[in-house]
């Protein structure tokens, strides 16, 4: 049975057979942003890590994928992913892209596009950026994962502007949701972060950044924000959960010093 049990500013809680995920109502269609609840996973894994090459059980992660698939109602084998490397390029995929779970990816992408109900696309996460969108008019729907580099080089306006070009999108019907991620209150960073910012958003990087010092806190939902309105999107979300302060209840690289699983955000076009 799914539950509904808390609002995070307009981000839904749910758990189902004890999986706990996050949904945001302004995507409608099947989606979610996991948390570490609800899986099989021990030890510094507990409990629902998706990352498969960071020392944990290969059956332990493959039950927890199997988990957040029954929850969410997909399969294993409608997910498609690809090997993340803080870029900008953004891949556009098909029912030929779907592979079995675990198997290494031929594709370097930190942004996945469909138009094909039944592919579920899925990026990893574990302080960045996760980023759904989704186009109810095209039927559209696409999944960016956002660490600071990807951020100053706008890959989330990157992926807009190809729901654009390649499905016929108008930016005004895309709806995006940017879930729960190290917020401004734990992100510090230097100063080379800072000027990418300045030189991303020359006009409105004042709002992502507090310095302190020699140093900046740094709020990288503001800025995706920001890139989201700026490439013609009205209807935006942002959880207002950080992974580091709530580092019980998601993955975070900086809490942990990299010691830790990975949570996922899944979204695909009901068939």
């Amino acid at each position: 049975m799914r539950k509904n049990f808390h609002d995070a500013k307009s981000f839904i809680g749910n758990s189902t057979s004890g999986v706990v995920y996050m949904t945001s109502p302004n995507i409608q269609t099947t989606h979610a942003f996991t948390t570490r609840f609800g899986g099989v996973s021990s030890g510094i894994f507990a409990s629902l890590n998706l990352a498969h090459r960071t020392g944990d059980d290969p059956e332990n992660v493959l039950e927890n994928y199997t988990l957040v698939c029954r929850a969410i109602k997909i399969t294993t084998n409608d997910i498609v992913c690809s090997n993340q490397v803080h870029g900008t390029h953004i891949r556009a995929v098909t029912h030929s892209d779907r592979c079995k779970l675990f198997k290494a990816s031929n594709h370097q992408a930190d942004g996945l596009l469909t138009q094909a109900p039944g592919v579920a696309l899925m990026i990893f996460v574990a302080d960045c950026v996760p980023i759904l969108l989704h186009d109810p008019v095209k039927n559209v729907i696409g999944a960016v994962h956002a660490g600071w580099r990807g951020t100053v080089s706008d890959i989330a306006g990157a992926a807009v502007r190809m729901m654009v070009s390649d499905f016929d999108s108008s930016p005004a019907d895309i709806r995006a949701a940017i879930g729960p991620c190290i917020s401004k209150c734990c992100y510090e960073t230097d100063a080379d972060v800072a000027c990418a910012l300045q030189a991303a958003l020359p006009e409105t990087a004042i709002r992502c950044l507090t310095s302190r010092g020699d140093k900046y806190m740094t709020d990288l939902k503001e800025a995706n924000r920001l890139l989201l309105a700026g490439a013609g999107l009205r209807d935006i979300v942002i959880s207002d959960e950080c992974t580091s302060c709530s580092s019980d209840k998601y993955w975070s690289h900086r809490k942990t010093n990299g010691r830790r699983g990975s949570q996922a955000a899944v979204i695909m076009i009901n068939n």
